[in-house]
């Protein structure tokens, strides 16, 4: 009895939960808060089948409820009429499942065919999944980056992707659905912004230890403003002058191992065994780790430190840098924007 009571006070918790978090506004990675045209596409079809099961619940609720009420069984009431073999019933109640069925099916087909359409005039970007990270390449720009997607606002972006280990997926949910990444396979998603803002994106397939840590950003820029992010992201490293803190951290990412798995432009092209974040420009961006945690001295020091204390599984070894030489790096690292 006990166990039984207290099994019901935790349903009760995890309902209360779920009802304080429907009523969260402008959370990060909330899919009813649609902010460009293939997540509304997605929202109005969410809300037909809502409605729809709504109305269906009200009738199925009402009628059996009148039925508990006035046809219950009481002392001395006749037998009720049978109504098997009763061929217009059964006729009915299999039409109007089927009518139903097909609300709810056809404009479902018809969004996942307008959905899969490639837009015209869009932005080529490339994701490639790994453990646990997003590579973000530019085929048209020669640009290759980590987990921010930066696009341009009221600029359809067609996102061809794969995995290079496990399966992954890919979700933007204000912006539109989950896609898988298949490794062999590619896969495409469509990506609108209405407006300038960033949108968080998750993977939404279980990939391993670290799987809720691999996280990204998609941050939607004017014209203007994403072209100059591009020609910025063209440029390749600069060198830190000779002497500096900074020119010390360049000579520990050279002699360290940093260089068998990161690529800095202009520094260390050769692209090792395993492939890693390229670190080009890496201090433009505000997060880090798969977007698991931000791009500031106090994270950056701790994961350095040891990576898979913050990132459990993760490939980034423990170069076990002293402190001297994560201040250097991180000077180094500071620089490259």
């Amino acid at each position: 009895m006990f166990k039984v009571l207290n099994l019901i006070k935790k349903v009760k918790h995890l309902v209360f939960v779920f009802f304080i978090s429907a009523c969260i506004e402008n959370a990060p990675m909330d899919s009813l808060s649609p902010e460009g045209p293939y997540a509304r596409t997605i929202d109005d079809l969410f809300w037909l089948t809502f409605w729809i099961a709504v109305v269906i619940f009200i009738i199925v609720q009402g009628v059996l409820i009148i039925a508990v009420i006035f046809f219950r069984d009481k002392e001395g009431m006749p037998e009720p009429k049978q109504i098997q073999g009763n061929h217009k019933l059964e006729l009915l109640w299999t039409i109007i499942p089927v009518l139903i069925l097909g609300a709810i099916a056809f404009p479902t087909v018809r969004t996942i065919f307008d959905l899969a359409k490639e837009p015209e005039g869009a932005l080529n970007v490339e994701i490639v999944g790994h453990q646990w990270w997003f590579e973000i390449n530019y085929p048209e720009y020669d640009i290759t980056t980590a987990n921010i997607l930066v696009i341009p606002e009221g600029t359809p972006v067609r996102l061809e992707m794969w995995s290079e280990d496990v399966m992954h997926n890919f979700w933007v949910p204000k912006l539109n659905g989950k896609r898988y990444l298949v490794p062999g396979q590619k896969t495409y998603l469509n990506l609108f912004a209405d407006n300038s803002g960033e949108y968080w994106a998750q993977c939404g397939e279980y990939c391993g230890l670290s799987h809720s840590k691999m996280r990204a950003r998609v941050i939607s820029l004017s014209s203007s403003d994403f072209e100059k992010w591009i020609e910025n992201e063209q440029k390749n490293a600069i060198k830190p002058l000779e002497g500096s803190l900074a020119a010390k951290g360049e000579e520990i990412y050279l002699n360290a191992g940093c260089t068998q798995c990161h690529v800095i432009n202009g520094i260390w092209d050769i692209q090792g065994d395993r492939i890693a974040p390229n670190l080009t420009h890496v201090a433009s961006r505000h997060v880090l780790g798969g977007a698991s945690f931000n791009n500031n001295k106090e994270d950056l020091t701790a994961w350095l430190a040891n990576p898979a204390a913050i990132k459990p599984g993760t490939f980034m070894p423990n170069l076990e840098l002293t402190e001297e030489e994560i201040d250097a790096l991180i000077e180094y690292l500071g620089g490259l924007k």
